[in-house]
C-alpha cells in the first residue's frame, strides 16, 4: 500500500466517465491491493465483498469485471491501475536518494580549486596522476578511499565482485596475479574485511523505500564447525534485504531482535508479514509487529503464516534469497565467526550491485530508491562512504 503525498495530481479526460471513476478509486488506498508488478486486485464498487483481478498482458492491462470481458472496453478497475501505477512512479521518483561518483574538483586540504597537474606518482603496481594546490602549497592525489593500498582501486573493486559472485580467495588472488598484482589470499581478505564495515556503516544511514509487505526465513550455515541459522528479512515489492542475524538454533530462537532491526532500519511496520510456520516469527509478531497501531489505515498488521511449497501460500521469494546466500556459502565452507563480514558483504552485493532479472535488470536498491551512480559501484560506494 502506497499513501500518496498532498499535491500530487494527473490529468483526466472528464468526458471518460470510467477514468474519471478510475481516479476517485485509485485515491482510496483500501481499495487497490498490489499483488506484484503485473497483478493488481480493485474492489468491487457495488459489492464489498468482490474484488477483480487486473493483469498485465503482452496487449496490455486485462480484468476479469463484465465491463472488460464482454464489452472490451478499457474499465474503471484498469484506469485506476493505471493511475495508481503512475502515482506510484511519481512519488518514488520524488524520494529518490542519489549516491554520486566523487568529484575530485577541490584541494583535500584547503578546498581551493586553484591546482594543477604535477607529475606522476609511480607506485609498484599503477600510476598515479599528482597536483600542486597554488593556494596551500601542497602536493596530493585523488585517491579516496584508498589510501595506503598498493594496488589500483579497480583492483579492489574486482575482488570484491568476484568474491561476492561465487569464487575463493585463492581464485581471486589467481585472477589478480594474471593482472600482473601480487598480493596474497590474506590481503584480499583484510580488504573484503575493511571496505565491508566502511560501506555498512555508510549505507546504514540511508533508508530504502520499501513496501507494505515483507517476509522472513531461514538458513543453515556453519560457524566454526556448528550449525547456526541465518534469519533474514525482505521486502517483497523490491526484493530489497532489510535486515539479518545469526542464531544459535532455530526452534528457540527469540526472531524479535530482527523485526525491531528491521523496523528500525526501513523506518516502518509493515502491513502484511509473511512467514513459514516457525513459531518463533509468531511470537515477535504478537511483541513487535502486532501492538503498533498508527498504520495509515488504522489497522494492525496482519501475519500471513504460510507453510505450503505450492500454489500461492508459498514462500518462495524467501527460498530464493535462501538459495542465493547457500551457493555463495558453499564457497566459504563454513565461516570463522557469526558476525563475518561475508555475510554483510553478501547482503551490500545483493543491495545494490547485483542486477536482478525479476527486477528487470535493476537492483533493490534501484527499486527502493536508492539509486547509485557510475560502472563501478563498489568504488562509488567506497569513496562516499571515505567521506563521512
Amino acid at each position: 500500500m502506497l499513501i500518496y503525498p498532498r499535491g500530487y495530481s494527473i490529468h483526466v479526460d472528464n468526458t471518460n466517465p470510467r477514468e474519471t471513476r478510475g481516479k476517485e478509486i485509485s485515491q482510496k488506498n483500501d481499495q487497490i491491493k498490489r499483488m506484484d508488478d503485473n497483478h493488481y486486485r480493485v474492489q468491487s464498487q457495488t459489492t464489498n465483498q468482490k474484488w477483480y483481478d487486473v493483469v498485465s498482458t503482452e496487449s496490455g492491462w486485462s480484468c476479469n469485471c463484465p465491463d472488460h470481458t464482454y464489452r472490451q472496453v478499457c474499465c474503471k478497475h484498469i484506469h485506476a491501475v493505471e493511475f495508481s501505477v503512475k502515482l506510484r512512479k511519481e512519488v518514488l521518483e520524488k524520494t529518490q536518494t542519489v549516491i554520486e561518483q566523487v568529484s575530485c574538483n577541490e584541494c583535500p586540504d584547503c578546498q581551493g580549486v586553484n591546482f594543477v597537474k604535477h607529475g606522476i606518482r609511480h607506485n609498484k603496481n599503477y600510476d598515479l596522476q599528482r597536483y600542486f594546490c597554488n593556494d596551500c602549497n601542497k602536493w596530493f592525489s585523488f585517491n579516496l578511499g584508498f589510501n595506503g593500498i598498493k594496488v589500483n582501486p579497480k583492483a579492489v573493486t574486482s575482488a570484491l565482485q568476484l568474491y561476492f559472485t561465487g569464487e575463493s580467495l585463492r581464485n581471486v588472488q589467481k585472477f589478480l596475479r594474471l593482472q600482473g598484482i601480487e598480493v596474497s589470499h590474506q590481503t584480499i581478505y583484510n580488504w573484503i574485511k575493511k571496505y565491508t564495515g566502511l560501506m555498512e556503516k555508510y549505507l546504514e544511514k540511508i533508508t530504502p523505500q520499501v513496501s507494505d509487505t515483507w517476509r522472513a526465513d531461514e538458513v543453515w550455515l556453519k560457524v566454526k564447525g556448528d550449525k547456526k541459522y541465518l534469519f533474514a528479512m525482505m521486502d517483497e515489492q523490491t526484493r530489497f534485504w532489510i535486515a539479518q542475524e545469526v542464531a544459535d538454533t532455530k526452534f528457540r530462537h527469540n526472531a524479535q531482535s530482527l523485526l525491531r532491526m528491521s523496523k528500525e532500519f526501513a523506518g516502518k511496520t509493515p502491513v502484511t508479514f509473511v512467514t513459514d510456520g516457525l513459531p518463533a516469527y509468531n511470537d515477535a509478531f504478537r511483541r513487535e509487529f502486532w501492538t503498533m497501531k498508527n498504520l495509515p489505515n488504522g489497522k494492525r498488521p496482519e501475519h500471513i503464516r504460510h507453510i505450503s511449497i505450492k500454489g500461492d501460500k508459498n514462500n518462495n521469494m524467501m527460498e530464493r534469497l535462501n538459495g542465493e546466500f547457500r551457493d555463495r556459502e558453499k564457497t566459504f565452507r563454513g565461516l570463522k565467526k557469526k558476525d563475518s563480514p561475508a555475510i554483510a558483504g553478501i547482503r551490500i552485493y545483493h543491495n545494490y550491485v547485483r542486477p536482478h532479472s525479476s527486477l528487470d535488470g535493476q537492483t533493490p536498491a534501484d527499486r527502493a530508491g536508492i539509486i547509485i551512480k557510475g560502472n563501478d559501484k563498489w568504488r562509488t560506494l567506497i569513496e562516499n562512504a571515505s567521506l563521512g
